[in-house]
């Protein structure tokens, strides 16, 4: 089991003001490829896994947003840890129907 909830919500600045979904796609691209567990939400979206490896993708994440046009980005990021194991799904099971 992961020992790592990472929710992170990227702003980027985008080219021209241009609109930011397009360039937030980008962003849950480089999540999707990386092959962690992660839930997409409306707001933020959060990834499971170990600490290492999720601040790389947030990294990763900036990276990608920079090669695509952005001169910057900010990241609201939450981390919860637990040595002796987290998931997404232990967290909210009591609030699925």
């Amino acid at each position: 089991m992961a020992s790592t909830l990472l929710s992170i919500q990227v702003i980027p600045k985008t080219p021209d003001g241009r609109d930011s979904i397009p360039y937030v796609d980008v962003a849950i691209k480089v999540i999707q490829e990386s092959g962690v567990k992660y839930q997409v939400n409306a707001l933020e979206t959060t990834l499971e896994g170990e600490l290492p490896e999720l601040l790389k993708i947030v990294n990763d994440m900036h990276e990608a947003l920079f090669q695509a046009g952005c001169p910057s980005v900010i990241s609201q990021v939450k981390i919860a840890q637990n040595p002796e194991g987290i998931s997404m799904d232990r967290l909210t099971e009591k609030y699925r129907p």
